[in-house]
């Protein structure tokens, strides 16, 4: 059963919380708003896609920033009550530090489960939308033709190349497979479009194929070309953002499929997968830094406390940040890069909380 004491706090954490992302998001928007309103006028893109994109924009901003959001929302509140000593009247009816932390703890566990419901199955079909968006109407023109480009290994066999794919669809152009039978190429296909059928095959106009002879080599030509592939249309979306827009389920099976096929992106998408489970951990960590400062009364007010708290929540995204491109870029352990700003500020919530707790 939860006490008077629960209850109250517990209205304050989510309460404020939730108030401090809805005043946020709004200027999130009106700022990319702001950024590309004249590409949207020039490009005269529609007023429903557009406001589809704000709502696929705004569960990935939330997604994206609600640590920060959850940090600044405790702080501002427990620095409240400091002020107007509630704190210190909770602490001397009898109610030890760890048992004044209990309701924050409950309101932790129902951010983190909500977290990691929306990084897990919300913001990917959010993250989706978005970055179609971005692909197809922002991003027009020669200066962006390239964006879109992926080369990749499919198997031990088999390297794939195709250029400004487009998810919606499911069509590329300047399609190449090149197959290796130990270090020496033994075929190669070219087109200049691919098309995913809904069968499963794919269609290829333009279509040549060489093929690599002890002597010479012969070319076949054709104007169009059904066939069937052993890669799946996932193989052929963008690199940058393909494993955002899978949820829990088919991320792990893309993981799966992509080792197997030896790819080198494998530490980009395991990035991707731990940081689902590392972000809403972190609400418990920041909860516990956000109370053991902001539950000391300062001279300075709230005002010093919210000034340390951005100061702790800027260190702790530039953490996260640096780690996360560290593992992408780099054999670092994808595992270690998603964890270790959990792991360095856990110790120092730790820290903090003791003190406070003297």
């Amino acid at each position: 059963m939860l006490s008077i004491l629960d209850k109250y706090i517990l209205k304050k954490y989510l309460g404020t919380f939730l108030l401090l992302l809805l005043l946020f998001i709004p200027i999130g928007i009106t700022v990319n708003l702001a950024e590309k309103i004249d590409k949207m006028l020039a490009n005269e893109v529609p007023l429903v896609d557009i406001l589809l994109y704000y709502v696929d924009f705004t569960i990935y901003f939330a997604n994206l920033l609600f640590p920060l959001f959850l940090f600044l929302s405790v702080i501002w509140f427990t620095s409240k009550l400091a002020n107007n000593t509630e704190v210190i009247a909770f602490l001397s009816s009898g109610v030890s530090y760890y048992r004044f932390l209990r309701p924050y703890m409950i309101g932790a566990t129902i951010v983190c489960v909500g977290a990691f419901i929306l990084g897990n199955y919300l913001a990917p079909s959010a993250s989706k939308g978005y970055n179609e968006f971005t692909y197809k109407h922002l991003k027009r023109g020669k200066k962006d033709r390239d964006l879109g480009n992926v080369y990749r290994q499919i198997n031990d066999k088999e390297y794939i190349y195709v250029s400004k794919f487009n998810l919606k669809d499911k069509s590329g152009s300047n399609f190449t497979i090149e197959h290796f039978e130990g270090n020496k190429m033994t075929f190669k296909i070219m087109a200049n479009r691919i098309k995913f059928n809904e069968d499963s095959t794919y269609t290829l106009l333009n279509y040549s194929k060489r093929i690599v002879g002890e002597q010479a080599d012969s070319i076949i030509r054709l104007a169009r070309k059904d066939t069937v592939f052993s890669f799946e249309i996932e193989d052929l979306t963008p690199v940058e953002y393909i494993a955002e827009t899978l949820n829990f389920n088919e991320l792990n099976r893309f993981i799966s499929r992509e080792k197997e096929k030896g790819s080198n992106y494998i530490n980009r998408y395991e990035v991707v997968r731990y940081k689902r489970w590392s972000l809403p951990v972190s609400a418990y960590i920041l909860t516990i830094i956000a109370v053991a400062v902001s539950s000391i009364k300062r001279r300075g007010g709230m005002g010093v406390n919210l000034a340390i708290g951005i100061g702790i929540g800027m260190v702790f995204i530039f953490f996260d940040k640096i780690f996360g491109t560290m593992a992408e870029q780099s054999s670092f352990s994808p595992f270690v890069a998603t964890w270790f700003p959990n792991f360095i500020f856990g110790i120092l919530a730790i820290y903090l909380l003791r003190n406070a707790k003297r």
